[in-house]
């Protein structure tokens, strides 16, 4: 990392309000403990859906950055949602994908399963700050060796010309390499027990939702550490 800097990365977080309060509260206890850098931090995407307060953490992540330093990309969960807010296919489809918990963090659940009048409901219950927030989400951060993404990079590629959705959405083209990238690349959407420290990346998505583990990775020039629930 570049002198006087330092970077906490933070992993998936999929709905777990509770999760992210408490790795944000472990991160100002660090902040506070070891003063002097610059610190930023960066959210790799997934916010919502599948855990039970998406809106929250949304709400969450937008009160942080009035009092932090902090970068907020985009997964594949988030550009579903604004797929949805404008079909009723995309609407369904994100449904089975952990979209209908992030629903219900919106609305209250109504029995009889209508679809049509559920989409209607949600779509204008989600304030227009959060719709503002999702579309202004970046779609990678580099910092001194390191590039900071949601899924990973297609192998070849130079960075400028990546896609995005390759970078919100790629999987075993990008894990299945072992090839240097321009940068250590530091990523999420791919859960795993631990987080996986390679070469070339390390993926800090230890599947909180579930597990109950959200994992932020602290970078300080040539030190890396992790803090997790």
């Amino acid at each position: 990392m570049p002198d006087h800097m330092r970077i906490y990365a933070i992993g998936d977080v999929h709905g777990r309000l509770d999760l992210l309060s408490a790795l944000q509260a472990a991160i100002d206890e660090d902040m506070a403990a070891h003063p002097g850098p610059d610190c930023v931090e960066v959210y790799l995407g997934d916010y919502v859906d599948r855990g039970p307060q998406s809106s929250g953490v949304l709400d969450a992540l937008m009160a942080r950055r009035e009092s932090r330093k902090a970068v907020c990309l985009s997964g594949n969960h988030e550009a579903v949602m604004l797929e949805s807010l404008m079909s009723q296919e995309s609407f369904s489809r994100w449904l089975r994908m952990g979209g209908l918990e992030t629903v219900f963090s919106y609305i209250r659940p109504t029995a009889g399963g209508d679809e049509a009048r559920m989409w209607n409901e949600w779509r204008s219950a989600v304030p227009a700050e959060h719709i503002s927030f999702l579309r202004q989400l970046s779609s990678h951060f580099v910092c001194g060796d390191y590039l900071f993404v949601h899924a990973g990079l297609r192998p070849g590629i130079p960075l400028e010309e990546q896609s995005r959705d390759d970078m919100m959405w790629i999987r075993r083209e990008f894990l299945d390499c072992a090839d240097w990238f321009g940068h250590c690349v530091v990523h999420g959407h791919t859960p795993m027990k631990d987080p996986e420290v390679l070469g070339n990346r390390i993926n800090i998505d230890t599947g909180a939702y579930a597990t109950g583990c959200l994992t932020c990775l602290v970078l300080e020039g040539a030190d890396r550490f992790l803090i997790a629930t």
